[in-house]
């Protein structure tokens, strides 16, 4: 866990990096740099881990058996940045992602529950929706969506989750964590942007 992951691809892709330190940031040694599409740079704790395949990145942040998987992985505790590509079937019936019209869900049927394969979710309306800042001057839309972990049979609720997003519709970002992923919000509200 210790090691540093470099990821080097084309332009518009994830690079990981030894971040620089600087005034009011973190040292060197306990962050790095997560370079994403549009030019944004996400200052990310040294220890999370990054996965990218297409326009999807994986962020682990804690334990996870497969993180090459699949977003509906269950019991992977992590984020994911999605990009334009992975967004045009990203509505539930893989109809193109919309936050107006609904959260992240790329199915059609009911998806494994995020802390426990044999309990499906389900999302229910947005309990928390507005703007929150990626950076400086990148408004992301903003939302919280209530989770319920429920039995595949009878659809009996054993657990709760959130599931966050901030999505930036100019660049064809979006965010999503369902792991209430500790220090994100402020790793996001930090990012740095290149002109």
């Amino acid at each position: 866990m210790g090691r540093t992951i470099s990821l080097v691809a084309a332009a518009g892709a994830v690079i990981g990096a030894v971040a620089v330190a600087g005034p009011g940031r973190a040292s060197a040694s306990s962050t790095t740099s997560l370079r994403l599409s549009g030019g944004l740079t996400l200052e990310i704790p040294r220890a999370w881990r990054v996965y990218r395949s297409a326009d999807q990145v994986h962020v682990v942040t804690g334990a996870c058996a497969k993180p090459k998987s699949h977003y509906f992985e269950p019991r992977c505790r992590g984020f994911w940045v999605m990009g334009a590509k992975t967004l045009k079937t990203g509505g539930e019936g893989f109809r193109p992602y919309n936050p107006v019209n609904g959260p992240f869900y790329p199915a059609v049927d009911v998806a494994p529950c995020p802390t426990d394969p044999k309990l499906g979710h389900v999302l229910g309306k947005a309990i928390a929706v507005g703007h929150r800042n990626i950076g400086e001057g990148h408004k992301a839309h903003y939302r919280v969506w209530p989770g319920r972990c429920v039995t595949y049979d009878d659809a009996t609720e054993k657990s709760t989750f959130k599931q966050r997003e901030w999505y930036l519709p100019k660049e064809k970002l979006l965010i999503v964590d369902q792991w209430t992923t500790p220090g994100l919000a402020t790793v996001v509200r930090n990012a740095t942007w290149e002109s």
